[in-house]
């Protein structure tokens, strides 16, 4: 039986085929936004026999709880469903109009070395309830998933939806197809870290034969963003205290890894610019300008790098008019 409701359903249903079967299709973001943009169709307007431009702009409109780039990320899926069929000639519905991202006013949770020792020792003291066989799954996977962010600067989901094949244990280096824009990359692992991997790979196979993800859950699955985020808050509070106010989350992996990157090319004058497309391919950005962002959410990071290596700086990140 059918999840989609809608009129326009078997639509739907083909697209998320055609998706899958392109490796593209992320069922933790688009399918949900999906299923809800149906139900909302179905729901709201029973009796429209197809898509039309109301229902769209309806559904796509920005709430009043959402930022531009909240909304957008909302209403991604219904923008590639809406090309989809454009592209096939199966609507005029035009797709909804992109909104321009707020400029960021995030800082990153600056990680004190003492923290993330506390913080793996907790992942390492994990003891597996009644020796359960998904308790003692949870306990190597959280002793090795969090230090892959922490030693590569991974997105989680890139790290969540990776496949045993594509991890290369025998020369440490990961396959990421399936990422922020759906752009493959490669990520080579030190040596420390590969050797964790093959110890994960050697003890969770005997409890999970022929799996398909490199993490896989209990349930013969990749792990949610759900399981990520509350298991990394409750070692972190566990490690580190409870604090109502600003705590780090898995993704702030991922600006330590590039902030403490850059901080240890500060004097390597000419190499500089070299290392820093190296880091910028790594973490997956299509563009150096993506990485550069990290200059601006460091506190006096910008300054020191202008001051040691003021003409590479330049040629990065040039500078901007008062318009």
């Amino acid at each position: 039986m059918s999840q989609f409701r809608s009129s326009f359903s078997k639509l739907i249903e083909q697209f998320i085929e055609y998706r899958k079967a392109s490796g593209s299709w992320n069922e933790s973001c688009y399918g949900i936004n999906i299923k809800l943009f149906d139900h909302f169709c179905a729901d709201n307007y029973p009796a429209n026999m197809e898509l039309t431009q109301m229902t769209v702009d309806a559904w796509c409109a920005k709430r009043t709880t959402e930022t531009n780039l909240s909304c957008k990320s909302r209403t991604q899926v219904i923008r590639v469903f809406i090309n989809y069929l454009r592209d096939r000639s199966l609507t005029d519905v035009l797709p909804p109009i992109t909104l321009k991202s707020e400029p960021s006013t995030y800082i990153p949770y600056a990680f004190e070395e003492e923290e993330l020792k506390r913080f793996f020792h907790s992942c390492d003291s994990i003891q597996p309830y009644l020796n359960r066989r998904a308790s003692i799954i949870r306990k190597y996977t959280i002793q090795v998933f969090f230090r892959l962010l922490y030693s590569t600067g991974m997105r989680p989901i890139e790290a969540r939806l990776l496949k045993q094949d594509n991890v290369d244990l025998a020369q440490g280096i990961i396959d990421i197809k399936k990422s922020k824009g759906y752009d493959q990359h490669y990520v080579v692992m030190h040596d420390t870290m590969t050797n964790l991997m093959i110890e994960y790979d050697q003890a969770i196979a005997e409890l999970q034969p022929s799996r398909e993800y490199f993490f896989q859950s209990n349930r013969g699955s990749y792990y949610s963003k759900g399981w990520v985020r509350d298991n990394f808050r409750a070692l972190w509070d566990e490690a580190n205290g409870k604090s109502k106010s600003k705590h780090p989350v898995p993704y702030t992996f991922r600006h330590h890894y590039a902030i403490e990157n850059i901080n240890s090319w500060i004097d390597d004058g000419f190499e500089f610019n070299d290392k820093f497309q190296y880091l910028s391919k790594s973490m997956g950005h299509r563009s150096i300008e993506s990485t550069s962002h990290y200059y601006s959410i460091v506190p006096r990071l910008a300054d020191t790098l202008r001051d040691k290596t003021e003409s590479g700086f330049n040629a990065i990140l040039p500078e901007v008019s008062d318009d």
